[in-house]
């Protein structure tokens, strides 16, 4: 089975990976039939999380995703604290805590998304 620490890297891999390379980087990640649940969204399918990465690549355009402090896991399920900001930032503007299940294949099966901080609506 996949490490919790190599499954967690792979999801912020797929959530930086850009048009062409964002398809793979998701089948890389995610059981075809993955479900994705957070505050904002609810999708199945790797089309549909790769759909809703895009949107969120659009919504913070030049911003990425990267992992903060450590991962922790048993029993085929995960959890781990990210961020997204600009690559400069010091202390991102938005950070989330997610919780994710895995296939005997260590594929995300599922994600339960928190978040934590998110920027004021302008």
């Amino acid at each position: 089975m996949t490490t919790f620490d190599t499954i967690a890297n792979a999801y912020i891999t797929a959530w930086n990976a850009r048009d062409a390379d964002r398809a793979q980087a998701v089948a890389a990640a995610f059981a075809p039939d993955a479900t994705y649940t957070d505050p904002l969204a609810d999708v199945t399918g790797r089309a549909a999380i790769a759909e809703l990465i895009g949107g969120a690549q659009q919504q913070f355009a030049g911003w990425t995703f990267r992992l903060l402090g450590p991962v922790d896991g048993h029993h085929g399920q995960a959890r781990f604290t990210w961020a997204l900001g600009p690559d400069a930032a010091g202390e991102a503007p938005v950070v989330g805590f997610d919780v994710v299940t895995l296939d005997d294949d260590g594929l995300i099966t599922s994600v339960l998304g928190f978040l934590d901080r998110v920027p004021a609506a302008a």
